[in-house]
C-alpha cells in the first residue's frame, strides 16, 4: 500500500498530470459558482476532453473538477442566497444572512476552512476504505437503505420553523410533488396534470432553484437594498477561521457524516448537507439562533459536502456503483480512459487509486487556495445595489433550470413552483422541508416496495436497521424534547398583528386541493403504483387539518398566521409587493414565447435595468448584449439550442448567432 502510494505522489508531481489537476479545479471552481450546474454538468463538459488522455491526467482532471465544485459554490449560497449546488442548500440558511448583515467575508472564511478540512478528511477516509470498505459496502441491503431514509427524513422535524405542523406538512408536500410523472417501478404516468412534461418526475435542480433561489431575490428587491444590510464587507477572515477552530469537533463530526452518506448509492449531495445541518442543530446549544446567520450552519453542511465526495468515490471504484450523479458520469470517464472499476482496481491498479486519493486531497487544497484569493473581489458584488444584479440572476437562474430538459416546460414549471415557493417563504412553510421530502420521494417509494418484496417484516431484525432505527427514535425525541418556545408576535405590537388572513386561508386551501388531487389521482392505479402517492397524500392530510384547526380557531396566532410580507421590506410607496415581482417574471416568459427564450431574456434585462433599476439606456443595452454573449457561448460549448419563439415560427426566421 505505501509503495502504491509513493508511485501515485511521483505520478502526480509530474507537470503533465500537474496541470491537468490545475485545469480541472479551475473548471470545477467555475462551474461551482454558475448556480444549478454542479458537477455533473461540468465532468459532462469534461469527458470529451478526456478522451485519449492517459489515465493519470485524465483522472487529476476529473476528481480535481470533482472536488471542488462544492467549495466554489458557497460564493452564490453566501453572498446571493442562490444554492450553486444542490450540496450547498444548506448553507443558504445561514450564510447568506451572515452576508446581509455584513459577514460575508466570516461566513465564506468559515466554509472554505470547513470545506478544506471536510475534503482532506474524505480523501484519507478514501485511503483506508478502499481496502476495508467493501464488506461493509456490501452489508447495506434495501431494508438498511430504507431505514437511512427515514432517518433523514425524521430529522425535517428540526427545521419545522415555529409551527410543526406547517413542518410536516411541507415535507408531505415534497413527498407529493415526488409523486408526479412515472412511477419509479411500474413506469405508470401518475398526476401528470394532462401535460407531456410531467411525463417524467419534476427535475430537481428546478425545485431547488424555486425554493430558494427566486423567494430570496424577489425579497431582496422588495427591499430595494444591497445584498449586505450594512453596505460593507466586514474584515472577518481570520474570524473565520477562529470560528472552524472552535467548533472543530462539529466539523469532525459532520465530515463523517458526509463520508458514510457519500458511500450510500442514491442518497450523496442532495441530502448530506441537510442532515449535517439537522445534526448540527440537535446537537448544539443555542439552536434557535439556527437560520439567522449562525456561523455553525456554515460549518457544518460545508464539512459534509466536501467529505461525501471521498465516500462517494468508495463504492464507485470498488463496486462500480456510483453513489451521486457526478460519481456517474466519473464512472463513464473511467471506462472511457480504459479502467474498469471494481474489486480488481485495488488489486491490479492500486497505484491509480491512489491517484485518485492524492488529487481529491490536493484538489480541495488548490480550490479552498484560489477561492481564497478570489474571494474579496467576488464578495464586493455584497455592496452592489440588487436590482442590478436581480435580472442577470432571473436570467441564470432560467438557464440553470434549462437544463434540465432542454424544453420549455423548464421554465414553466420553475415559474409555478416559485410561486410556491414564495409564498411558502412569506407564510412561514419551511421550504427546506419541502425539499427533502422531494429528494427523498423516490428513495422512499422504491424502498418500500423492495424491502416489503425481499424481506418481509422480518427486516426489522437485521443489525444495521436496528441501528438505523435506534438513531432515527433518538432524533425524533431529541427534536421533541428541544423544541423550543417561540413567542407570539401577534400578542405584541409588531407588523404581523395586522395581517390579512386572506391569503393565507387562500394558499391553506390550494395544498389541501392538490393533496386531495394525488390522493384521488393514486386510487385509479394498481397497488405497485398506487401506494406510495396515497401514503403521501394521507400523511399530508394528517398534517393540514390540525393546521387548519390552529387557523380557524386562531391557536397560537403568530406562528400560525405568521405573514413576512407585513414589516420585512422599506416603508411607504418604495416597497412593491412580492405579486408585482412574479408578475415581471410572467412578463419576462411570455415575452420569450413571443420573440424567442435568448431575445426575450435579453429584453427582460434591458428593460428591467432602464426602467426599474433606473440605468441609463446604452448601459442597460450593454448589460443586455453580454448576457445575450454569455448565453451564446454556453449553448457552443453545451450543444444547446434555446427555445424559439410564436413570432418566430410564424415568421419563418432563423436568427443569428448568439440569439439562437
Amino acid at each position: 500500500m505505501l509503495d502504491a502510494a509513493l508511485v501515485a505522489l511521483s505520478q502526480l508531481s509530474d507537470p503533465t498530470t500537474l496541470l491537468a489537476l490545475i485545469a480541472g479545479v479551475v473548471m470545477g471552481l467555475l462551474v461551482g459558482i454558475l448556480p444549478g450546474l454542479g458537477g455533473t454538468a461540468g465532468l459532462a463538459l469534461l469527458l470529451p476532453f478526456v478522451f485519449g488522455m492517459d489515465p493519470t491526467p485524465a483522472l487529476a482532471m476529473m476528481i480535481g473538477l470533482t472536488a471542488v465544485t462544492t467549495t466554489s459554490d458557497t460564493f452564490p449560497s453566501v453572498l446571493m442566497g442562490i444554492p450553486g449546488t444542490s450540496g450547498s442548500q444548506a448553507t443558504v440558511m445561514d450564510g447568506f444572512p451572515m452576508a446581509k448583515r455584513g459577514e460575508g467575508t466570516r461566513a465564506l472564511s468559515a466554509a472554505f476552512v470547513s470545506s478544506l478540512f471536510g475534503g482532506i478528511f474524505g480523501a484519507f477516509v478514501l485511503s483506508f476504505a478502499v481496502v476495508a470498505a467493501k464488506p461493509i459496502i456490501l452489508s447495506i441491503g434495501f431494508g438498511e437503505q430504507f431505514m437511512l431514509v427515514v432517518l433523514a427524513l425524521s430529522m425535517v422535524g428540526i427545521l419545522t420553523g415555529i409551527n410543526v405542523w406547517k413542518g410536516l406538512a411541507a415535507c408531505a408536500l415534497g413527498l407529493m410533488l415526488g409523486a408526479l410523472g412515472a412511477a419509479p417501478l411500474s413506469g405508470v404516468q401518475r398526476a401528470t396534470f394532462g401535460t407531456d412534461y410531467l411525463l417524467d418526475p419534476l427535475p430537481l435542480v428546478i425545485v431547488g432553484l424555486a425554493m430558494f433561489a427566486t423567494p430570496e431575490i424577489i425579497d431582496l428587491l422588495r427591499r430595494q437594498s444591497t445584498i449586505s444590510q450594512t453596505g460593507k464587507l466586514g474584515s472577518g477572515w481570520l474570524k473565520g477561521l477562529r470560528d472552524w477552530a472552535s467548533n472543530w469537533w462539529l466539523s469532525l463530526r459532520c465530515a463523517v457524516i458526509g463520508c458514510i452518506v457519500g458511500a450510500l448509492p442514491g442518497l450523496g449531495g442532495s441530502v448530506v448537507d441537510w442532515i449535517a445541518y439537522g445534526h448540527a442543530i440537535q446537537t448544539t446549544k443555542n439552536r434557535e439562533k439556527y437560520g439567522t446567520g449562525d456561523v455553525r450552519g456554515v460549518v457544518a453542511p460545508e464539512s459534509a459536502n466536501n467529505a461525501k465526495e471521498g465516500g462517494a468515490l468508495v463504492p464507485t471504484l470498488l463496486l462500480g456503483i456510483p453513489g451521486s450523479g457526478s460519481m456517474a458520469i466519473l464512472l463513464g470517464g473511467l471506462l472511457i480512459i480504459g479502467i474498469d472499476p471494481g474489486v480488481e482496481m485495488v488489486t491490479d491498479h492500486l497505484d491509480l487509486v491512489y491517484v485518485i486519493i492524492w488529487s481529491l486531497a490536493l484538489a480541495n487544497v488548490l480550490g479552498a487556495g484560489i477561492a481564497f484569493v478570489l474571494a474579496p473581489q467576488i464578495a464586493k458584488l455584497t455592496t452592489v445595489r440588487y436590482v442590478l444584479l436581480a435580472p442577470f440572476m432571473f436570467g441564470i437562474i432560467f438557464f440553470a433550470a434549462f437544463q434540465a430538459t432542454r424544453g420549455w416546460g423548464d421554465l414553466i414549471a420553475l415559474f409555478l413552483l416559485s410561486v410556491l415557493g414564495v409564498y411558502m417563504k412569506r407564510f412561514g412553510w419551511p421550504r427546506p422541508a419541502l425539499l427533502i421530502g422531494f429528494v427523498l420521494a423516490e428513495n422512499v417509494e422504491s424502498s418500500v416496495y423492495q424491502t416489503v418484496a425481499l424481506y418481509g417484516a422480518t427486516f426489522l431484525q437485521r443489525p444495521v436497521v436496528i441501528v438505523l432505527l435506534i438513531l432515527t427514535l433518538l432524533s425524533v425525541a431529541a427534536a421533541v424534547f428541544y423544541k423550543t418556545t417561540h413567542h407570539d408576535p401577534m400578542t405584541e405590537d409588531s407588523p404581523y398583528k395586522s395581517t390579512g388572513l386572506g391569503p393565507q386561508w387562500v394558499f391553506f386551501a390550494g395544498v389541501v386541493a392538490f393533496t386531495l388531487y394525488i390522493l384521488l389521482d393514486a386510487q385509479s392505479y394498481n397497488q405497485l403504483t398506487g401506494l406510495y402517492p396515497t401514503v403521501a397524500a394521507c400523511v399530508g392530510l394528517a398534517c393540514l387539518v390540525p393546521l387548519g384547526l390552529n387557523m380557524a380557531f386562531r391557536r397560537t396566532p403568530g406562528a400560525t398566521f405568521f405573514d413576512a410580507e407585513h414589516g420585512s421590506g422599506a416603508p411607504g410607496d418604495e416597497c412593491r409587493s412580492a405579486e408585482f415581482f412574479l408578475g415581471l417574471l410572467l412578463g419576462m416568459l411570455l415575452l420569450s414565447s413571443l420573440v424567442g427564450y435568448v431575445l426575450g431574456i435579453a429584453l427582460f434585462i434591458f428593460l428591467f435595468l432602464w426602467k426599474w433599476a433606473e440605468v441609463k439606456s446604452h448601459f442597460a443595452a450593454l448589460g443586455a448584449i453580454a448576457f445575450v454573449l454569455f448565453l451564446g457561448i454556453l449553448s457552443d460549448q453545451l450543444t444547446l439550442r434555446y427555445p424559439t419563439g410564436l413570432l418566430q415560427g410564424y415568421l419563418g426566421v432563423d436568427l443569428p448567432w448568439p440569439l439562437q
